[in-house]
């Protein structure tokens, strides 16, 4: 789950025809887009929070768009869910507690239990329709993680819930869209000062912030709001294929400074301890992934 700009009607306008097939051009942008070829339609609905549609593309196969906006697809959704999940992980290492905001295609809680040694894993979503359509139409998403008994999941306001909750995490993942419409609010001082409170010491935030080279603003702000109030406000990133423009960034935020830092042989030990699967992730990969470009970090002065 990523991103999002238009309002619904404007949404679903894109879809155009091309050589007699109907096409889904992506809105994120004013004047640049990406376009799919829908070769079926398997879903499309107004919830009550937004427009969405699932469709099957021949190159990416199920695709997820809400209010004009591709937020995940079945061929790629791996890289972006690893590095949400195994970075943050397993450079804390000794993690009990997580606590996911958004992620209703149920990527980020497949991953996250992958790590057997957590004990308890909560999850907010704003929508329940998203859940129930993403396991019918991406299963292999979530992969049968809302079946899990460590997984508890709470339908409500992700703000509300990390500026209410007595619980503590160890992690805190936010895989929210973008800061527009329902996903605004996740990218506010306020929600900043909820994760502040109810994540442990020593313990991690990571976000979702966008493609940075045509977000830089996304990135240049988080890092504002995120400063004051950890030791440690940062970004790592991956390159997504679907998620176009370059680099998605990813947020990072700790009073532990040196897990930003943990070398090499420790990912690896703790990586081979844990016993994950991953197509994208590894230890090596997670150590370069913090190298950020000379123009996000000319941004940050």
């Amino acid at each position: 789950m990523r991103l999002q700009a238009v309002s619904s009607n404007q949404a679903w306008s894109n879809k155009s025809s091309q050589n007699g097939r109907k096409t889904y051009l992506e809105t994120l942008y004013p004047a640049w887009g990406q376009q799919f070829v829908i070769d079926e339609v398997l879903f499309e609905a107004q919830t009550e929070h937004q427009h969405l549609v699932i469709f099957n593309n021949a190159q990416w196969g199920s695709v997820m768009a809400l209010d004009g906006v591709i937020q995940t697809t079945e061929k790629d959704e791996f890289v972006y869910h690893e590095m949400m999940v195994h970075v943050p992980l397993l450079a804390h290492g000794h993690a009990k507690s997580v606590l996911i905001i958004g992620g209703g295609d149920g990527g980020i809680l497949r991953e996250v239990l992958k790590h057997s040694a957590l004990e308890h894993v909560t999850q907010v979503e704003i929508d329940q329709q998203v859940i129930d359509l993403c396991r019918e139409h991406l299963p292999n998403h979530s992969a049968g993680a809302y079946d899990h008994p460590k997984a508890h999941i709470v339908i409500g306001d992700g703000v509300e819930f990390v500026t209410k909750t007595t619980q503590k995490f160890d992690i805190i993942i936010s895989d929210s869209t973008d800061p527009m419409g329902p996903g605004e609010v996740l990218f506010t001082s306020r929600f900043y000062q909820g994760i502040q409170r109810c994540l442990n010491s020593g313990g991690v935030f990571v976000a979702q912030n966008g493609v940075s080279f045509l977000q830089t603003t996304e990135v240049t702000t988080t890092h504002k709001r995120l400063s004051p109030l950890f030791k440690e406000a940062s970004f790592y990133s991956a390159a997504v294929p679907t998620y176009v423009g370059g680099i998605m960034m990813f947020a990072w935020a700790t009073d532990d400074m040196a897990l930003k830092n943990v070398d090499l042989a420790t990912l690896q030990a703790r990586f081979t301890q844990a016993e994950i699967k991953t197509r994208f992730y590894t230890p090596l990969l997670h150590q370069a992934c913090f190298a950020l470009p000379q123009y996000i970090m000319e941004a940050l002065k």
